[in-house]
């Protein structure tokens, strides 16, 4: 027998006897193209149905590691701006779109549909029956070297906006032992001079932004009390007619003034300091001499909430009344405003100085003006405690409150009107609120469960940015002077800065800013 059809039979009887499974398997592997061929030995696979840009992403993705996917994740939202610039040039050369800025890939969602609805007759073959009109801005000068047409080179030349880029990281981490974890204490606050005040137990310090020097304000330890809650006064202005002007003899910095009725009045080069203590008192300090004014009675347990209006300064206390009283005034001269049924724990005034929102621990919020003893209004939609409330300095009459563990939520309110207008579930406990005084966003922080800090744009309530770093609650807000910066504050005793509002921040402000207390970076 010949060998060579020797072996050609042998190879087809041990292929019949292969088990069934077995040859299925074989053919199943062999077999990637619908259209078999029985004949012949040239294999030619389909690849109608494959799209080879996501499966070459999908191996670049699994060889790398997860730090290299987000930077990759980074680098391409970057760049997608580039993308659509280049998508719009082409569409320029090859259809004519006469397309002259880049449109935003964030807000013009539009575009793939256009341009998978052109990409289908890109090379179509028509016949054009009307003449084209001459199109002087489409048409290329004869003396230009460049291969593109004049709309194209005002689409390469429109000024681009710059992607907005939050740091995730805070420029600075300080040290703030014993500064308390409780919810219902206003304990950090941002003045206008650049200094910032921090209560820390029974004492109260003070950071300077613009020479890093760190002072003791007070102790009052001594009196076996301590610190509930401080605030700046930003104004104060000379009564009229202007009373008797005795000048300090050691500081020659603070005058004071005293009237008819023996009460003190006080011009600074500088701001006062209002600091409520565990005690029910609220004490004035003079920031620049560095004395106590006075100290104010009136409450009967602590003072977590304070502020001021003008020469107004209104205290709230865990007593539930609200005290409002004139510095320039003999205390006696005090109204007391009572509509909350437990602790009052948040206190802001309007940007226009005639209505007091007041949030308490009996999930109220409630609105006051100067003359009523009574609220003009009252809110009742939170499920838990009202301590974040924020004044939009952007539109009138706008007031913002966030809610406790129990309810997670931000609430906004036409004070004009008295009309709910929108609320959004942020996930956690609503501590703090800020409005930015550049743009229409505001900044929360947040407690249980997710510590975290949200910046968020109105009205679309889209986030802005996510920052994380505290490991407790994000108790304590307070907002730069120049409105670029925020310091938030937690129970895990440190105080962390984040430029979240910033523009452009120049390298001499950066290095100066900040020293506080003592190290940690």
């Amino acid at each position: 027998m010949d060998q060579e059809y020797e072996r050609r039979l042998l190879r087809q009887i041990n292929h019949q006897n292969l088990p069934t499974e077995s040859r299925l398997t074989k053919c199943l592997s062999a077999t990637c193209s619908p259209v078999s061929v029985k004949s012949g030995d040239r294999f030619i696979p389909t690849r109608a149905g494959s799209n080879w840009s996501i499966n070459f992403h999908y191996a670049n993705e699994n060889c790398r590691s997860p730090s290299q996917n987000h930077k990759a994740k980074d680098a391409s939202s970057d760049s997608s701006k580039d993308a659509v610039a280049y998508a719009a040039l082409l569409r320029n050369e090859l259809l004519g779109a006469g397309i002259e800025t880049v449109p935003d890939p964030h807000t013009d969602d539009r575009r793939h549909a256009v341009l998978s609805q052109d990409s289908h007759s890109l090379f179509r073959y028509t016949v054009h029956t009307k003449r084209v009109p001459f199109d002087s801005d489409n048409e290329v000068s004869p003396y230009s070297l460049s291969p593109l047409s004049n709309k194209s080179h005002k689409l390469l030349r429109s000024p681009r906006k710059p992607a907005r880029k939050i740091s995730k990281i805070p420029f600075k981490v300080l040290d703030a032992p014993e500064l308390q974890d409780d919810f219902y204490l206003n304990l950090v606050d941002w003045s206008a001079g650049n200094l910032l005040s921090v209560g820390l137990g029974a004492c109260v310090y003070l950071w300077s932004a613009c020479t890093s020097q760190v002072t003791r304000l007070c102790d009052l330890s001594v009196d076996g009390d301590s610190v509930t809650s401080v605030c700046w006064n930003e104004r104060v202005r000379l009564p009229e007619p202007t009373p008797r002007l005795v000048y300090d003899s050691v500081t020659r910095q603070r005058i004071r003034l005293k009237n008819k009725n023996n009460c003190l009045l006080w011009s600074f080069q500088g701001s006062l300091v209002a600091v409520g203590t565990h005690k029910g008192y609220v004490q004035i300090w003079d920031a620049a001499g560095g004395r106590k004014l006075t100290s104010l009675e009136g409450h009967s347990a602590r003072v977590g909430a304070l502020a001021w209006n003008g020469e107004q300064l209104s205290s709230g206390s865990r007593d539930r009344v609200i005290l409002q009283r004139d510095v320039r005034t003999p205390p006696s001269a005090e109204r007391r405003l009572q509509g909350h049924r437990q602790e009052v724990c948040g206190l802001k005034w309007s940007p226009d100085h005639q209505h007091l929102a007041s949030g308490g621990n009996d999930n109220k919020l409630l609105v006051w003006n100067s003359s009523s003893l009574l609220p003009v209004q009252q809110y009742s939609d939170h499920l838990a405690a009202v301590k974040a409330i924020a004044w939009s300095p952007h539109q009138h009459g706008l007031l913002a409150s966030g809610g406790g563990t129990a309810d997670r939520c931000l609430r906004f309110w036409n004070t004009l009107t008295g009309q709910a207008l929108q609320s959004t579930d942020t996930g956690s406990q609503v501590c703090n609120l800020a409005w930015s005084k550049h743009a229409n966003e505001l900044v929360s922080t947040h407690g249980y469960s997710q510590n975290q800090i949200l910046v968020w744009k109105y009205p679309s309530l889209t986030q802005v940015a996510k920052l994380t770093g505290h490991s407790y609650r994000v108790l304590y807000l307070a907002v730069s002077p120049d409105g670029e910066a925020i310091v938030t504050g937690a129970g895990d005793e440190t105080l962390r800065f984040w430029n979240v509002f910033s523009k452009t921040r120049c390298t001499k402000e950066s290095k100066s800013v900040l020293n506080l207390f003592t190290r940690i970076r």
